[in-house]
């Protein structure tokens, strides 16, 4: 979602280089350049004057004006301040006397229903045990969809006939108190727009359910109109905390940053995606290192933390040190990688990498490929790939409907790897410790 507003302010910043020191003269000619590129990134005015005001006050500073290196003293101070202007820390889900309510709002189209089914299953990680409580009684479907994230995630669902969401949440918490379950999520009614029919069942069913946490569910692609419909919401209900979801999508990104500013609540996750796993604790100084192109290593390994499986990585490193890495194991990292989420996701993780795969095509279908050609492979064929030539070649390229050419160089790769790690083995031992390969 930020790619076009991390691009901007690298071009920005990289315009700093040369220049001995900062000056008031540079910072507010900076300054002005950061101003426009947050306006065009949709972000509203407001919050963008209020940003630059106290990024001239931490940029004026005489620490600063000693530097020598204006630059990155420059992208120091506005990461800085983009992380406090997003909220400085994570904030935690809030929980109350057991079994703890969570009451998720907002409107159609935002992601509110699938949201809550990513919450559940967040929180079952962390520990609890989560019920979903099908609240909404106005948009056709809702509980059915609910049900069926429900059943995929082995999460139970409760729903009611009736027309008052307040009465199927009393239903749900008698559930979850008979069944030892100590957190509830409800799935409140939205509409598609703002009207005053659901800001006051919204009202009567908060009233009901006192919850401790009242999240806000927007769409993160939806600009500017996120920040209004946020402010009713706010204005006429107890917000605790904000999820902004889609933020793998294209949009400019202005809403994320104008949201915290507008409403003073804490954004508390942000939806990177479509599955059921793609919801993430939003912490501010890692969005504001991802939108200065200074990636985000510490959500990569968390997320390959949750995505690996340590078994596994324990067993691949033996097979590396015994020289036994077959195709079958290649085909299980590629597979392990992909758990993991979009390749450009994880790469744009990494710093740098976002500017460097500016314009570069990043062909998950590839991988497919692969794994379709290893699989079109007999078991003997995957574990002693030097025993396949030119017929054989040739029978698993129609297997797997590629050309002969793709599974010529699949061999040839997966050879160079394996000369790649025996070298490494052999003169420099194995990263992290490892013993050198025959040892």
């Amino acid at each position: 979602m930020f790619d076009e507003l991390t691009g901007k302010l690298e071009r920005m910043v990289r315009n700093l280089r040369g220049q001995g020191k900062l000056t008031e003269a540079n910072v507010r000619d900076t300054l002005r350049d950061v101003r426009r590129i947050l306006l065009e990134a949709d972000v509203s005015l407001p919050a963008v004057k209020a940003f630059i005001e106290s990024a001239a006050i931490r940029a004026l500073g005489q620490e600063v004006l000693a530097s020598i290196t204006p630059g990155q003293q420059m992208i120091k101070v506005i990461h800085d301040e983009l992380a406090a202007f997003l909220g400085g820390e994570a904030e935690p889900v809030r929980f109350g006397k057991s079994p703890s309510p969570i009451l998720l709002v907002g409107l159609n189209g935002a992601g509110k229903t699938t949201t809550a089914a990513k919450l559940a299953l967040h929180l079952r990680k962390k520990g609890r045990k989560p019920l979903l409580v099908a609240a909404d009684t106005h948009r056709p479907a809702a509980a059915e969809q609910l049900e069926t994230l429900g059943r995929q995630l082995g999460i139970p669902v409760v729903h009611g006939d009736g027309p008052d969401p307040a009465q199927i949440y009393e239903k749900g918490r008698e559930f979850a108190r008979r069944e030892g379950l100590d957190c509830i999520i409800v799935d409140s009614a939205g509409r598609m727009h703002i009207d005053d029919e659901l800001m006051a069942e919204l009202e009567h069913l908060q009233s009901v359910v006192k919850p401790p946490e009242t999240l806000l569910v927007m769409d993160g692609m939806t600009g500017q109109d996120a920040v209004r419909s946020a402010q009713v919401f706010a204005s006429r209900i107890e917000i605790t905390g904000l999820v902004l979801t889609k933020l793998d999508g294209d949009a400019r990104g202005g809403a994320a940053l104008s949201l915290r500013f507008i409403t003073g609540r804490p954004i508390k996750f942000v939806g990177m995606g479509e599955k059921t796993g793609d919801l993430e604790i939003f912490h501010p100084d890692r969005l504001a290192g991802r939108i200065l192109g200074m990636g985000d290593v510490v959500s990569l390994v968390e997320r390959a933390q949750a995505s690996v499986d340590a078994e596994s990585a324990a067993k691949l490193a033996r097979k590396l040190i015994q020289r036994e890495f077959t195709l079958d194991d290649f085909k299980e990292q590629i597979l392990q990688l992909k758990k993991m989420g979009p390749l450009e996701s994880i790469l744009g993780m990494l710093p740098g990498m976002k500017g460097a795969l500016k314009g570069v095509d990043v062909n998950e279908g590839e991988m497919k490929a692969v794994v379709a050609i290893i699989d079109s492979m007999t078991p003997n064929e995957r574990r002693t790939p030097r025993i396949i030539d030119g017929s054989r070649r040739r029978r698993i390229a129609r297997g797997s409907g590629r050309s002969v050419q793709e599974v010529n160089r699949l061999l040839n790769q997966f050879e160079q790897s394996q000369r790649m790690m025996k070298l490494l083995g052999r003169k420099r031992g194995l990263p992290g410790g490892l013993p050198p390969f025959g040892r």
